[in-house]
Formats: C-alpha cells, sequence, structure tokens
C-alpha cells in the first residue's frame, strides 16, 4: 500500500504563552475550517491511490508456536501437546506455503527459540529431567530436517562462524562449550563455573565472555579459543561480591554493598574510572554515552571514557541508540508503551512516537509497531529513529495481537481463525 506518514516533529522550547499576544478567537476560525478541508481533501486523495491489500497466508502452527523466515523457507515451530508431549520443528516453501520437512524434537522440553547457521537450524528449549530443568539445544539439517546432534545449554554464534553453548546455572554447576556446528565436535570447554557471566556480542557474533568467578578473580576471554586474555581480582578491600555488566570495551564492577561503580578496559581489566555514592540495576549501550538505570528509577547518561553525568531523567525507563540518536520508552507504561526520540549527549526530547507494541526485524533492523484501531483490527507503523516519524505502513482488520515480527513479515494471530497467518510489510 502507498506509504503513510506521521510527521511528529521536533519538539523545541515554547515562548512564554503569557508574554505572547492572544487573539481574538474569532480570527482562527476561518484558518481552522480551512485547515479541516485541506486535511480532508488530503486523505480523500491518499485514501484513492491505495492498492488492494495482498492477501495474508494461513499458517499451520497452531498459536504459541515460534515463526521463523530463512531465506525460502518458513520453519514454524510448534510446542509439545498434551497427545504427543512432543515438540516438531516443520519447515515450508515459500509463498505458497508448500510443505518441505517436519520433525519431532528430541527430550521432553519446551523450545522457545531457534536460529539458523551453516546449513544446520539449532532449536533451543527448556529440559525438564530427574537433577532438575536445564537447557538443550537440538541441531537439524535445514535440507531435510534429519537430526544431527544435540547438546546442553543456550547457544550464541561466535564471530569466527562456531557456537557457544552456555548450561547450568542456579541448581547446577555452570559450563562453557564451543563447538562446531556442523557434528557439535568440541573446540574448547570449561566446567564448574560461577554462573555470573556475561559475553559481549558485536552483532556479527559473540567474541569475549567474561567470568566473575566466587571468591576469586575476573577472567576474561577470547570467546572463539577459550584464552583468557585478562585476570584480576575486582573485588572491594572487604572481600564482598561484585555485580559485573558489560557495554562495548567497558566492564563495570558493581559494589552494591557501598554503591561503587568502577569501570575497567575489558581486554586488559585496566581502570578507568570510579563513580561512588551510585546503585546500579543495569548498564545499556546508549551510542556516545553509556547508560546506568539506578535503584531509584533515574536513567543516566555518562561519558563512557570520565564517568562523568552527560544528563539524567526520572522519565525514561529504557534507551537504544538508532542513528545517531536514542530511543527511550515512558518508564511505568504498559504493554503498550509510549517511545521517544532523544539527543544523546544532551538528553533534549526531539519527538513524540506515540504508544506501540514494538518488534524489531534483526539487529540495526526496521522497528515495526503495532496498536489498536479504533475501527477495529491492528495499525502496523514503522518507527523511523532518525527522521522522528512514523511511517504507517498497514492496517490489519482480522488481528487483535499476539504478533512475531520476521524477516519482511508480520505474523499474527487471526481473529475469526485463531490461526497464524502471514503478513507481508511493505517497503
Amino acid at each position: 500500500m502507498t506509504e503513510s506518514v506521521i510527521d511528529l516533529g521536533e519538539l523545541r522550547d515554547d515562548p512564554d504563552p503569557e508574554s505572547m499576544p492572544r487573539p481574538p478567537r474569532a480570527h482562527g476560525r476561518p484558518l481552522r475550517c480551512a485547515l479541516v478541508v485541506v486535511l480532508a481533501l488530503v486523505t480523500l486523495a491518499a485514501s484513492a491511490v491505495v492498492p488492494p491489500r495482498r492477501a495474508p497466508v494461513t499458517l499451520p502452527g497452531r498459536p504459541g508456536s515460534d515463526v521463523m523466515i530463512d531465506g525460502d523457507l518458513i520453519l514454524v515451530m510448534e510446542p509439545a501437546s498434551t497427545e504427543t508431549r512432543q515438540a516438531r520443528l516443520a519447515a515450508y516453501r515459500m509463498p505458497d506455503v508448500e510443505p518441505v520437512w517436519q520433525a519431532p524434537l528430541p527430550a521432553e522440553a519446551r523450545y522457545w527459540g531457534m536460529i539458523p547457521l551453516a546449513g544446520m537450524l539449532l532449536a533451543t528449549g527448556y529440559e525438564i529431567g530427574p537433577e532438575g530443568r536445564d537447557t538443550l539445544t537440538v541441531a537439524l539439517d535445514r535440507a531435510t530436517g534429519a537430526y544431527r546432534w544435540q547438546q546442553p545449554g543456550t547457544v550464541s554464534k561466535l564471530t569466527d562462524g562456531n557456537l557457544l553453548l552456555r548450561s547450568g546455572g542456579e541448581t547446577l554447576p555452570s559450563s562453557l562449550r564451543a563447538v562446531d556446528p556442523c557434528c557439535g565436535t568440541v573446540r574448547w570447554q570449561l566446567s564448574g563455573l560461577s554462573p555470573d557471566m556475561r559475553v559481549r556480542d558485536t552483532g556479527l557474533g559473540v567474541d569475549r565472555v567474561v567470568l566473575n568467578q566466587v571468591d576469586g578473580p575476573v577472567e576474561v576471554r577470547d570467546a572463539n579459543t577459550g584464552a583468557v586474555l585478562a585476570r584480576a581480582d575486582l573485588r572491594p578491600p572487604d572481600g564482598g561480591p561484585i555485580g559485573l555488566d558489560l557495554t562495548k570495551n567497558l566492564l563495570l564492577a558493581l559494589d552494591r554493598g557501598s554503591g561503587t561503580v568502577t569501570a575497567y578496559e575489558l581486554d586488559q581489566l585496566k581502570p578507568r574510572w570510579t563513580r561512588a555514592k551510585v546503585h546500579v540495576d543495569f548498564a545499556l549501550d546508549c551510542g556516545p554515552v553509556l547508560c546506568l538505570r539506578t535503584g531509584n528509577n533515574e536513567l543516566q547518561a555518562l561519558d563512557p571514557a570520565t564517568g562523568e553525568v552527560r544528563w539524567r531523567s526520572s522519565q525514561w525507563g529504557w534507551a537504544w541508540p538508532a542513528d545517531g540518536r536514542l530511543m527511550a520508552n515512558l518508564s511505568g507504561v504498559g504493554p503498550s508503551e509510549q517511545y521517544v526520540v532523544l539527543d544523546a549527549l544532551t538528553g533534549q526530547q526531539l519527538a513524540d512516537l506515540g504508544r506501540w507494541e514494538l518488534y524489531q526485524l534483526g539487529v540495526g533492523g526496521r522497528l515495526v509497531g503495532i496498536r489498536r484501531h479504533p475501527d477495529g483490527g491492528v495499525l502496523v507503523g514503522e518507527l523511523d529513529i532518525a527522521a522522528g516519524k512514523v511511517h504507517v505502513v498497514d492496517v490489519l482488520p482480522d488481528v487483535t495481537g499476539g504478533c512475531q515480527a520476521i524477516t519482511g513479515y508480520l505474523v499474527c494471530v487471526a481473529t475469526t481463525t485463531g490461526s497464524y497467518q502471514l503478513w507481508k510489510l511493505s517497503d
């Protein structure tokens, strides 16, 4: 359909309304009437050129399934049912949803994610066993659905094309394992680890692992080889525990007992700066600044080189860097959240994008959101952070929610049938 644009503009400081002369009310009426007429004509002209809606494609998966598109295949991972007690993964050929293969997923588990890599499809879920709950990753052949291997742990891509599996935590000992995706061959592994570990994802895969050992030093390791790059005891003088947070090239050691945050250069664990009397819940990569969410519900933006506070606000809950700006959400809002655009260096609000249930199509990709349409169905919009605008993509009349965003498409539960339907997003 022809793209509409909601131009939300930029928010600037207005003059003091008390110092401005107020025009007589009658003077504004002709202008308001003219604007109404122009708006109606523009709306009618726009509606006249809307092309026919693309018919949605109905998917065979039950509600609660995970859906992914990989090349010419659409993959539907259905959860276990009371009849089969086993999940399954099915592949269909686009665009006509022609069945290609289906395969049961081994073990009694609840699967919740999948990634494609090196001709394999990797499904991860929780396995319930006699020793408690642990995670499990199963590899299937992309072309045939044939079973290849399975190993404990959640999976991440490494920058060298291999996989990193992390298992354990809570009641089970933690371990790390780097494996070849083709056959599960172990490249390197560590066991008996503290569950407190962090990884750095470059967008092309994980390249660093940070281990925070109980009563021991912090280790920074090359995720591709397992080699130790730096090791240091970062605990405070009283020997109390620390928390870790990782963003870009900085490792933050959080001493929550004293409210002290110390930043270290990641690969050398060389101290860069320290801030006292700040209780940090978590850190966020905010592009040119480092964002801290504090215990008093405040978002602080710091200079990553010095730790100096550039700005602070209790209005925003989270922030994400995009196109040289920040997108933030209004603190304390429900599932349909209100999003704004901020200047990263000053915290000044530049635009209000409205309330959306937000979906992201890949790292750095299109930001697509939905919200209820007053006449029924949902409005689909693309949030343009650089322009501070929302582009209206479509209105889906037979949808109430339950959507997933995948490459070039939106998958939602149809109101009338209760089945998944696939809508292609406009460019």
